[in-house]
């Protein structure tokens, strides 16, 4: 069976990271990255593939799917930009990740190295899972969350649009963590998070409000 082509969302630091270990899943094959920021870049390669400018993606609409690179919640702007083109995407899962077959994940979903997902866990569209998270059961994860390596979401938890768990962060059982939050890294959340805020410590304290989430 052919490789699918796969172009990533991103040309930074994480972008040459992913495309490394989605070349170990056989069924894709990375052949662009995509920048939208700065134009000059798009005269460079990295890795030795070409990088396109976003406008440029129309072309590879009906040849390729995509998925995106970028750790700030805000890639939904990027994701959004690019599906209104008709871009389908993938939701690569490396080999090493762990993920039970009673949990439904949706499309652009990055499952990364290590990562173990338990039964009867709802991830949204374009999560980014960094190595070795793990996600409990019965839990609920929101569109365009990311969450930091090493990370562990027990079970039934709940955890709101464009939220960023933090490195090694931990959310205890049933524990609900509100949309377009920060949780910081090492943190511990034992009780609810509002939407909107930043939290650091164990246990987790609010810091500071943010205006427009991260």
């Amino acid at each position: 069976m052919c490789a699918r082509p796969l172009i990533i969302l991103g040309a930074r630091t994480q972008a040459p990271v992913i495309a490394d270990w989605v070349s170990e899943i056989s069924g894709f094959r990375v052949t662009h990255f995509v920048e939208n920021m700065e134009r000059e870049r798009c005269r460079g390669t990295l890795e030795g593939l070409p990088i396109l400018w976003v406008d440029d993606v129309k072309q590879l609409v009906e040849s390729h799917c995509a998925v995106c690179a970028l750790g700030s919640t805000h890639r939904s702007r990027f994701i959004e930009q690019v599906a209104a083109f008709g871009m389908r995407f993938a939701t690569p899962m490396h080999p090493s990740a762990i993920v039970s077959p009673k949990c439904t994940i949706g499309e652009g979903t990055v499952v990364s190295p290590g990562v173990i997902i338990a039964a009867f866990t709802h991830l949204g569209r374009h999560v980014l899972l960094n190595r070795g998270a793990l996600v409990g059961h019965n839990v609920e994860i929101g569109d365009y969350v990311t969450i930091g390596p090493g990370a562990n979401i027990a079970g039934f938890s709940r955890i709101g649009e464009a939220t960023y768990i933090g490195m090694g962060a931990i959310v205890l059982e049933q524990t609900t963590v509100g949309a377009h939050s920060i949780v910081g890294a090492g943190a511990v959340v034992n009780r609810d998070v509002p939407d909107n805020v930043t939290v650091v410590g164990a246990p987790a304290r609010v810091i500071k409000e943010n205006i427009s989430g991260l």
